[in-house]
């Protein structure tokens, strides 16, 4: 019984650090343009970053950093996407780990724009 209960604390606390090293997508300025910034990690620094099937330059070692325009990231997803795929190919042993990494709200939706808005006060 003892055990039982180690066993489920010790996966409780590994879950966490399992899903800090998810990739993860947030919207940030570069330049006069807004860019999606994606980060996550891998354990071969060589290992290739790629981006709904794109490979992307990826900076750093095994904590990376893509910085990717926003009508980029549009060109390469389909209309009105709230999620992107991330692989990370390690190339010494022919595999591929993929990861949807939700985008921030609303970046790749339609632009509707309102001609007027009525808001009826009871």
């Amino acid at each position: 019984m003892l055990a039982l209960a180690v066993g489920i604390v010790a996966g409780s606390v590994a879950s966490p650090a399992l899903a800090a090293r998810e990739p993860s997508a947030k919207l940030v300025r570069c330049g006069e343009q807004s860019c999606l910034r994606v980060s996550g990690h891998r354990d071969n620094p060589a290992s290739i970053v790629r981006i709904n099937g794109y490979a992307v330059p990826a900076e750093g070692d095994s904590k990376w950093t893509v910085h990717l325009p926003v009508d980029v990231v549009r060109e390469w997803s389909a209309p009105n996407a709230r999620t992107i795929d991330v692989s990370i190919g390690n190339p010494e042993m022919a595999q591929e780990t993929i990861a949807s990494v939700d985008l921030p709200i609303g970046l790749l939706a339609d632009g509707t724009v309102l001609a007027s808005l009525v808001i009826n006060v009871h």
